[in-house]
């Protein structure tokens, strides 16, 4: 019997690793800079407050505005970990075609294509190539009012991206492509689907759309997708989430404070596929939460965001939109870009059916970050039921005075991760290296170090060198199947 548990114990050691293989191995062009490494749940210390969005990983704090890039990338490092899944990059090849106001997009990669489609409604006004508005699944904003701006818009049909129906995992084009066991949940592949349709208008002339003068909306779910796209793809100059809620524009740490009359993580994972499973190990552990909405909607900095609200439906928690609202405001203010972040809030409507009332702060944003109207006004937050956040429960860092100029928005190529460097000799290890964490036994406490930067090389953030036992710069397998040959002995 104890021979037949220190087998089956072995037994298991490898399956978990390998229950990991697609997570890890999914990371080889993904959009996660080089240099971080992101600890394991294990590792996380509770914080019942906001965190800190000005401090680094390494401990130290923001002094400067040039900082915030670094800053952004460890967030959404942390984010594509514990919440979006690992969002791949540029594929090997996107090739956009037209026809009438369709836009077909064809993604090659992994020697695998896949297409899909995106409606546009063209202004009479203005003048081609047009800015756009991408509606994430459907625009639910006041469409006829961005059109008489001379803006396009454009409805990106997510659910053939990423299925969000019945709660069923993997369904879609991207998983078609990616294979149904990849960490992203439906939003991160609404994501992925966004980056590539950018991809193709900006070598589709014929479809007369601006690449270079985009916003993304959605409303309810959708503006949780919408907010996705816009933190992750710095080609979007402006986002606007529409009653998006629990994973949208509220905050997780707020609304589990609250309690079941609200959406929090622990229903919102059950709802729908939205977001990666990783998620759901913070349904009872939200303090764990490395980062919390706040710093999801400060990715979108230094781009415009404006969060659209309605405080009728207590579901989605407009208390919790508007804290977080206030503490991203302070984010912007402290970035020294105020005027690039706006709230509005406003009641006696139906959900997602934008009042005439906000009309005007939409257009706003869009005169100034789609047609750089300088002289609109996005510097406001306007709610029609004002709350109070109470800093001392919720906040317990100061707001740094950053030096320097102000970010400026950038239009980066997505370009697959930089070439690794060469491998170079690892220093000799210790004696019994299959003990990992250096505790005196071996278990699964080892196995689940491995599992942490499984699939990694040498030079990759999450690389770490004691994993990597047989010390041929990969961390793979056959590290796992070392951990499993002496599992459970003790020094």
């Amino acid at each position: 019997m104890k021979k037949y548990k220190v087998c089956l114990s072995k037994f298991l050691a490898v399956t978990f690793v390998a229950s990991i293989v697609t997570f890890g191995g999914s990371t080889a062009n993904a959009e996660i800079a080089p240099g971080i490494t992101v600890p394991s749940f294990s590792q996380l210390q509770a914080n019942a407050k906001f965190p800190d969005p000005f401090k680094m990983m390494d401990g130290t704090r923001m002094t400067s505005t040039s900082q915030w890039e670094k800053r952004r990338e460890e967030i959404k490092a942390l984010a594509q970990t514990f919440e979006y899944g690992v969002i791949p990059g540029k594929p090997q090849s996107v090739k956009g075609s037209v026809s009438d106001s369709t836009i077909t997009v064809s993604v090659t990669d992994n020697n695998k294509t896949v297409s899909f489609t995106a409606k546009v409604t063209y202004p009479t006004t203005g003048k081609a190539p047009y800015p756009a508005m991408i509606g994430c699944g459907a625009n639910t904003l006041n469409t006829q009012e961005i059109l008489k701006l001379g803006v396009a818009c454009i409805d990106l049909d997510t659910e053939s991206i990423g299925s969000q129906t019945n709660n069923v995992r993997g369904k879609g084009k991207f998983f078609d492509l990616y294979g149904s066991n990849h960490s992203c949940g439906s939003i991160g592949a609404w994501i992925w689907g966004t980056s590539r349709l950018i991809d193709a208008l900006e070598t589709t002339p014929e479809a007369k759309i601006d690449p270079k003068h985009l916003g993304v909306t959605g409303g309810s779910r959708n503006g949780k997708g919408a907010l996705g796209i816009g933190a992750f793809e710095e080609r979007i100059a402006l986002t606007i989430p529409q009653e998006s809620g629990c994973g949208g524009a509220g905050n997780y740490r707020f609304a589990e404070a609250v309690g079941s009359s609200v959406q929090r993580i622990q229903s919102l994972v059950g709802e729908q596929a939205w977001f990666s499973k990783a998620l759901d190990q913070f349904s009872y552990a939200v303090n764990k939460l490395p980062y919390d909405h706040h710093q999801i909607l400060a990715l979108c900095a230094p781009r415009g965001l404006l969060l659209i609200e309605n405080p009728d439906y207590v579901w989605l928690h407009n208390e919790g939109a508007w804290a977080n609202g206030k503490v991203t405001e302070i984010i912007y203010d402290a970035l020294g870009i105020s005027d690039r972040f706006g709230y509005s809030s406003v009641g006696n409507h139906m959900h997602c059916s934008l009042p005439a009332s906000q009309f005007g702060d939409v257009n706003a944003f869009i005169k100034k970050f789609l047609l750089e109207d300088k002289t609109a006004v996005t510097d406001f937050f306007k709610s029609d039921k004002n709350y109070t956040l109470d800093k001392a429960k919720w906040i317990d860092w100061t707001v740094p005075t950053l030096i320097n100029a102000t970010p400026t928005p950038t239009q980066p190529s997505y370009t697959p991760t930089p070439t690794r460097p060469s491998y170079t000799s690892t220093p000799t290890k210790t004696a019994n290296p299959e003990d990992i964490n250096k505790d005196g036994v071996i278990n699964m406490a080892d196995v689940i170090l491995i599992a942490s930067c499984f699939g990694s090389l040498a030079g990759d953030g999450k690389y770490n060198a004691s994993s990597d036992l047989d010390s041929n710069g990969a961390i793979n397998m056959a590290d796992a199947i070392l951990v499993a040959t002496k599992f459970g002995k003790t020094f």
